[in-house]
């Protein structure tokens, strides 16, 4: 389920189309530090998240915040930036 889907945006609940997000940007699976201290399964891990939550996630960071503070659904939805954003997209109409 790589492509785009529709079903509930993991962040702001909406049911729209989705598309995958690494939770270790592909960006960084190329570095040292992230071949030696995760699996492939654990780089190639992700969430689903409509188009609007995905790119305030990867405008709000860059990929190399992201890969080492943000790895984590859990570490997304507690951040109080993104969680302001994914709370405005919640109301956005689909």
């Amino acid at each position: 389920m790589k492509g785009k889907t529709r079903a509930t945006c993991e962040t702001c609940g909406r049911d729209v189309p989705l598309t995958f997000h690494h939770l270790i940007p592909r960006k960084m699976h190329r570095r040292a530090h992230f071949r030696r201290n995760f699996s492939k399964e654990d780089l190639n891990e992700g969430v689903y998240l409509c188009r609007r939550c995905h790119t305030g996630i990867h405008k709000t960071y860059d990929e190399m915040t992201l890969a080492k503070e943000f790895n984590s659904i859990n570490t997304l939805l507690e951040d109080e930036a993104l969680a302001r954003h994914f709370q405005w997209v919640a109301r956005q109409k689909s």
